[in-house]
Order: C-alpha cells, then structure tokens, then sequence
C-alpha cells in the first residue's frame, strides 16, 4: 500500500527525511480493526516527528499521521481518535501515545486501530473536514473548555492567527459565544483571523483594547512576553505547542503578583472528543481546509505546512 513515512531522521531539514512509497499491508491485532483511510490531515507534530522528536529510531520505519477519517470492513463510516492507550501489563501501563509515535500513522491507503477509538463520522461534515478534527480540533476543545474553563461574553486572544489550531480556537470559540481576538504577522493572516471567527485581529506583540480572560498559546518564544501581558489578573494562559521555539524568558514577578494560572495541554479524552464532533455537528461548525493533495504529493503537502503560510488544515487523500 502507498504511505508516507520517515525511515531515518533529519533535524536540519524534515524534508529530506519524508518518504512516500510502499509499505506493507496491516493486519489488525485483536481488538483492533483495519480502515480504509478516506482523508488524513497533517499537523506539526508530523513534522516534528520527521526531525526526530516524541518518536524512537527503534520505532522506525514509522508511517506519519495522527489523524484520519475513512471507513470500516463494514461499510461504516468513522472519525479515528488519534490516542491510544497501552494495554494493563505493558511496559508503561496506562501511557498513551498518539499514532505515529508507537504505533503507525494515518498517512496510508489502509489504517489499523483499536475499535475503541472510532466515532460515527458526523453525516454533515465530509471525510476531509472530519480527518482536521482529532488532533488540533480536539486540543482547541479543550484548551478552551476544559483547561481555560471559559464561558460566553469572556475574551480570548489568540496567538498566531491562521494554522490549524488558531483556525480551531476561532471557530470553536466564536460559535460558543466567546469574545475572540488573534494576532497575526500579515494583513492576510488577519483577516484569515476575522473570517474564521475573530472579532478583530492585530499585529504581533500590538496591545489589545483591554486584558483578557485567557490567552491560547501554541506560537511560544516569539509571542510568550506578550501573552503574560495581554491577560488579566488571575486569568489563564494555556500552551499547547511552541512553533517558534520552547524557550521563552518569563518574567515571574507578573506572574505571582498577577496570580495567573499558566496550564499545558495537548489532546484531549474520547468523551470530549465525542463531545467536539456533536457541538460542531449541532452549530454547523466546519473546519477551514487550506488545500487538500493526493497522498502520493504528501512532499508538497509538507512543505506547505513547513513554510507556514497556510489558513486552516493542510489535507491527505489516498
């Protein structure tokens, strides 16, 4: 079958590391099930895992992709959740994983995967819109629901304004009735930002008209000072990634005298995942789609996601 995959990591150049060829036909262990994968979206932990990052040589080869919708030996159609637990008495009981860190990824023709982890996909939404959801969409979902713990009339900032994530918060937020802003580092990203959601978007470190409840933070080095700025005493800054970079200076003093909560995240849990596809089926909540590219040109694919100038999800289909 065709896949993308990494067989020897590159931290220079991701790139140079993506192979897209021939693997193997998957048989399924118990308890698990095969999937003919309709759609599969990139995210930047795919790129991450090209470099060598949260993913063992042992592993390799190592088929990439956390995310993908497509359809059972059955005829049904599915959502896959991209977490999977390792069974009680393995080495690390209770430890989960995403696909493509232990076990392989989504960027193939044919996908195994626990039963457990699939969800009716929603009939409103197509196979490429339901393969953005499981990884950034379920991270939004609970960046700003469950570890923000926001509720409608609060405000949000959003740093970076148009990846996959910052299209998810936007979208997520707006539709359950959440005051959202964003920055963004051009004019085109800006209004990508108010037409996926944003009330008004501004340039990058720009003082926002007045402090926040909660600022969702995955751009990192580059945004981490204006973040702590940006929001109000004892509110919430959520981190779910660093694009630009993991080390950032914080000054503590605004922090403690403040009294903000800083929370990491990533994921989110099945329930809440069956949650995300229930609101966004109910509020006619869609996610952006940048472009969509044959498997076989996952090389163009990735390197539109590495350049980063892209508004919403970058998509795979076999």
């Amino acid at each position: 079958m065709l896949a993308a995959f990494v067989e020897e990591f590159d931290p220079r150049d991701p790139l140079l590391a993506l192979r897209v060829g021939e693997r193997p036909e998957p048989t399924p262990p118990p308890g698990w099930t095969t999937i003919k994968v309709k759609a599969a979206s990139i995210n930047h932990h795919d790129v991450w895992s090209l470099r060598g990052v949260g993913i063992s040589a042992e592993s390799l080869p190592m088929i990439l992709g956390c995310d993908a919708a497509g359809v059972t030996p059955d005829g049904e159609e599915v959502v896959v959740h991209a977490v999977v637990a390792d069974p009680v008495g393995s080495k690390a009981p209770g430890r989960a994983s995403v696909l493509s860190e232990r076990h392989q990824g989504t960027f193939a023709e044919t996908l195994v995967v626990p039963i457990a982890n699939l969800v009716p996909k929603p009939a409103g939404l197509s196979f490429a819109e339901a393969a953005c959801l499981p990884t950034a969409w379920l991270t939004a979902y609970n960046m700003l629901f469950r570890q923000a713990d926001l509720s409608p009339g609060d405000t949000v900032l959003v740093q970076g304004a148009s990846g996959g994530l910052s299209t998810a918060l936007l979208s997520l937020g707006s539709a359950a009735g959440l005051r959202m802003w964003a920055t963004g580092r051009t004019e085109t990203g800006r209004e990508h930002a108010v037409h996926s959601g944003a009330a008004a978007a501004f340039a990058p470190g720009e003082r926002v008209p007045a402090k926040v409840d909660a600022v969702m933070e995955s751009v990192g080095a580059a945004t981490w000072e204006h973040s702590l700025k940006a929001v109000r005493p004892e509110g919430t800054v959520v981190v779910a990634g660093a694009t630009s970079g993991y080390v950032a200076q914080t000054e503590l003093a605004r922090i403690f005298a403040n009294r903000l909560r800083i929370v990491g995240t990533a994921m989110g849990s099945m329930p809440d995942f069956r949650r995300l596809l229930a609101f966004c089926d109910l509020q006619g909540v869609k996610p952006q789609i940048h472009a969509s590219y044959p498997l076989s040109d996952a090389r163009r694919a990735f390197a539109a996601v590495i350049d980063g100038d892209v508004n919403g999800k970058v998509v795979l289909q076999p």
